[in-house]
Order: C-alpha cells, then structure tokens, then sequence
C-alpha cells in the first residue's frame, strides 16, 4: 500500500469516527494496527461491533469485499456484530452489510451471546440496545 493510499485510509476511518461519535453520541476512535492477521476492525466504541471502513474508488467492490472482513475481524475480537462504512465520492457515507450480517440484527444470539456461548467483557447485551 502506497503511503498516499495508506493516508486517504486513516483520513477516512478519522472522518467515520467523528461521524459516529456525533450521531451516536458516544466515543468512537481509530484503531491501530489494521491489517494484521488478528485484525478487529477499524473503528473502536461501538458497542458489541467490529467496524470496517472503506474509502475506495471502487465502492463496488468495496461493498463486495469488505463486509465479509468486517464478519472476520468480530470473529478475531469475538464481537457479536460487524459492519462496513463506505465513503462515497463527495463524502457521502454508507453502512453495508452481507444478508447474513443484516439477519443477526433480526434474530440476534440470546442475551447479547457470541456464537462461542460468552457475552465479551466490556460489551452491552444485545437486549440492552433495543
């Protein structure tokens, strides 16, 4: 990754966090050490979710591509949740999500439960946030 790419990346994970920190109303940051092999997300504060970030020109294939990474890095950080933000050209945002993603918001695990059978320390039961 050129080091250009690699700064229009943290922009952009800087820019979704405020985003989120403004319409949630809590703490959200930058995560460091993206890209390695335990990776859990980009983004850290939202409750019981790893979040990916993508700032593509492609936003197609970063719809298509990061979703399923996000689903990777909850399992690395045994979060219940994953999402994708992807910023559009004029600083448009999106949240994607695969079918399977979008359907545990639907039937969520009992008692905010990782598929392992444990609620992470520190994480609010799903049953909370409804």
């Amino acid at each position: 990754m050129s080091n250009s790419t690699k700064a229009k990346g943290d922009r952009a994970e800087l820019e979704a966090a405020e985003l989120l920190t403004s319409i949630l109303g809590i703490p959200v940051r930058r995560k460091l050490g993206a890209g390695r092999i335990d990776d859990t997300g980009d983004l850290d504060g939202v409750p019981n979710h790893a979040i990916q970030v993508a700032n593509w020109a492609d936003t197609a294939a970063a719809a298509r591509i990061k979703p399923p990474q996000a689903k990777q890095q909850a399992i690395n950080a045994n979060l219940p949740l994953s999402a994708t933000l992807i910023r559009f050209r004029g600083g448009t945002w999106r949240v994607v999500l695969t079918v399977e993603q979008w359907a545990s918001y639907l039937h969520p695990n009992p008692k905010g439960q990782t598929p392992q059978g444990q609620t992470p320390q520190g994480q609010v039961p799903l049953t909370q946030l409804s």
